[in-house]
């Protein structure tokens, strides 16, 4: 029994792996394309190809009868979270580096953990309340409140911050779901309601009628009109679905495979790989705050996840109950 809870520890990481450098490379694409079409376009297109790759994982799964659940409302209501995450994360992305944009989203951990308490009564100490705290001060560092510029942008970080509740809320709901639910069903579930999502956007402000103008970059970004993609941004647009399908299916895949506390530590290879995109592509790079916040957010995060796996470590002749999400 041990050896086949290993064994599948170690597949669940080498599933996050390659789901956050797919995720990676999912944000690079899209940050490249933020200047040529609205963002709820870029969603159902990448949704559209990455749904037809998930119709296929799941086939090999075991076929449509995997779609069958008792808890329709809560597939939606998990969608609808992980849509206004990506939506707040990507609008931010349009404007803040890449690097500062992902650090930030990794206080996630920290609002996991505040959910955890509010929600699942889980008792949290004094040691994980100064870590959190430590996080959440790291992203008023990389804001450089004492500089002259410091508060032009700060406003800003809400955008990536609000992704990271969203986004934490829903994981808390996937460990409800996870347990009845396949990672290619989950995943389809979700990107159906990306493009339903993305498909009432263009219903209701597809025609850029709502478009603020270029001056406001991020409501520019959420609702400039839809435009037919130009053939040389296909192969983009079609590398944005390949990546986005593979992050889908990877990380609901790892987190139902293995406990948390061992998974979601690898998620912070993001950071170093949002950074070196960045850098190559755009040619950003940290200052010295926002290398500060991100030790901060990151330290804090981390220490949350091992304290956690500390925790809930079994003894002898007790029963093995790790698995968070």
């Amino acid at each position: 029994m041990t050896d086949l809870r290993e064994n599948r520890a170690g597949l669940g990481i080498a599933l996050i792996c390659i789901g956050v450098f797919a995720i990676s490379v999912n944000d690079l694409l899209i940050k490249t394309l933020a200047d040529s079409y609205p963002l709820h376009q870029l969603v159902f297109i990448r949704t559209s190809i990455a749904l037809c790759l998930s119709i296929v994982i799941l086939q090999v799964e075991g076929g449509a009868r995997l779609l069958r659940t008792d808890r329709p409302v809560l597939h939606l209501i998990r969608g609808l979270m992980l849509v206004g995450a990506n939506m707040t994360f990507f609008a931010s992305l349009a404007v803040l580096p890449l690097g500062v944009t992902t650090a930030l989203f990794f206080v996630s951990p920290l609002f996991i953990t505040l959910l955890s308490v509010a929600f699942l009564r889980e008792k949290v100490g004094p040691l994980r309340i100064g870590a959190i705290v430590v996080g959440f001060l790291g992203v008023a560092v990389m804001q450089e409140p004492w500089a002259s510029n410091g508060n032009d942008i700060g406003w800003l970080f809400l955008l990536p911050m609000t992704a990271a509740a969203l986004y934490s809320a829903m994981v808390v709901m996937t460990r409800a779901l996870g347990v009845s639910s396949s990672a290619a069903a989950m995943t389809i579930y979700n990107q159906l309601t990306f493009l339903g999502v993305s498909a009432l956007f263009f219903i209701l402000a597809g025609q850029g009628q709502f478009d603020p103008g270029p001056d406001r970059i991020s409501l520019h970004f959420l609702f400039r009109a839809w435009e037919w993609p130009q053939s040389t941004d296909w192969s983009v647009l079609f590398g944005v679905g390949i990546a986005n399908g593979i992050t889908a299916y990877c990380i609901n895949a790892a987190y139902k495979m293995a406990p948390s506390a061992t998974i979601a530590p690898f998620e912070y290879i993001g950071l170093p790989l949002a950074i070196f995109w960045g850098y190559l592509v755009f040619a950003e790079w940290p200052t010295p705050a926002v290398w500060a916040g991100c030790a901060m957010i990151l330290g804090a995060g981390l220490f949350v996840f091992l304290r956690e796996r500390q925790k809930n470590k079994p003894n002898p002749g007790k029963r093995y109950l790790s698995n968070k999400r």
